[in-house]
């Protein structure tokens, strides 16, 4: 599988997300636990995870499924709300995050989106947690180039290691100057919902898009997993339902573009020209 370096270390290209895991029977959240499993074996290195999802059922999935598993061979991703971005409250988010996880440390700690907590407290409330131990470093998600750059302004803004959003074929304003400008000050960035999320319901695909992926053999998921990371600074973080879905993920990390194909998307759905607002889900 391809990699790529993420957090100051060699990563898998692709991680696994886990939007929705946790929040059905007792049967779907153990085929849940034996993909991340799968996944783990199978050389995929990192987990990306929130307290937003299923209100921590998420994060308990996952802390079941890295049971039996060296700690030090992969890394997790967390997020926090906006209203616990305060200097006390992200301490006690992390606490209860890190005990549903069943670890120590997180490798990444993100701010899930802007909220009213001035970032300096957030920063600062970040910085103590690392400190600390318990963070390994921290970023943010759902920020813009402006507001990266407003982080970048206050106290100890510079030591955001990472930015996840929302980056998929139909959602491309990254492109235009937020990956130019992180990719600049190494700051990593993660793209969430390469299908779209929630069944797709997010992404309304032109027919073209399948006709691509029809003359290359692939599945129309595959065509756009591999899309998300053919430039090789892009960790993306699918999520996978069924044990297929996963072996069809690891498969399309591996997939490569000609020129041709990549024009041939690229007349589908155009790279941005300018700056626009970004898409979020």
């Amino acid at each position: 599988m391809k990699t790529i370096t993420f957090n100051h270390r060699e990563s898998s290209i692709i991680g696994m997300g886990t939007w929705r895991y946790g929040e059905g029977d007792l049967l779907k959240t153990q085929r849940e636990i034996e993909i991340l499993k799968q996944g783990l074996n199978h050389g995929i290195n990192v987990i990306d995870t929130a307290e937003m999802y299923g209100n921590g059922k998420a994060e308990k999935v996952v802390g079941q499924a890295i049971k039996n598993f060296d700690r030090d061979k992969f890394q997790i991703i967390s997020k926090f709300y906006p209203y616990h971005a305060t200097l006390e409250l992200i301490k006690e988010s992390l606490e209860k995050s890190l005990k549903r996880l069943n670890t120590d440390y997180l490798d990444v700690y993100l701010l899930h989106w802007r909220g009213q907590t001035p970032l300096a407290e957030t920063v600062e409330g970040l910085e103590a947690v690392k400190k600390a131990g318990l963070i390994k470093s921290w970023g943010v998600s759902n920020f813009s180039t402006d507001d990266m750059k407003e982080l970048a302004s206050v106290p100890n803004g510079e030591n955001c290691q990472v930015n996840e959003d929302l980056y998929n074929l139909t959602s491309r304003g990254v492109e235009y100057s937020l990956l130019p400008y992180q990719k600049e000050r190494n700051i990593d960035f993660i793209g969430y919902s390469p299908f779209g999320s929630d069944n797709n319901a997010f992404l309304n695909l032109k027919g073209e898009v399948g006709e691509v992926a029809a003359s290359k053999g692939v599945s129309i998921f595959q065509l756009l997993l591999a899309w998300c990371i053919r430039s090789g600074n892009v960790l993306s973080i699918p999520k996978a339902s069924s044990i297929e879905h996963f072996a069809a993920n690891l498969e399309a990390a591996d997939i490569t573009f000609t020129n041709d194909e990549i024009e041939a998307l690229d007349k589908i759905y155009p790279a941005p020209t300018h700056e626009t607002p970004l898409d979020s889900i």
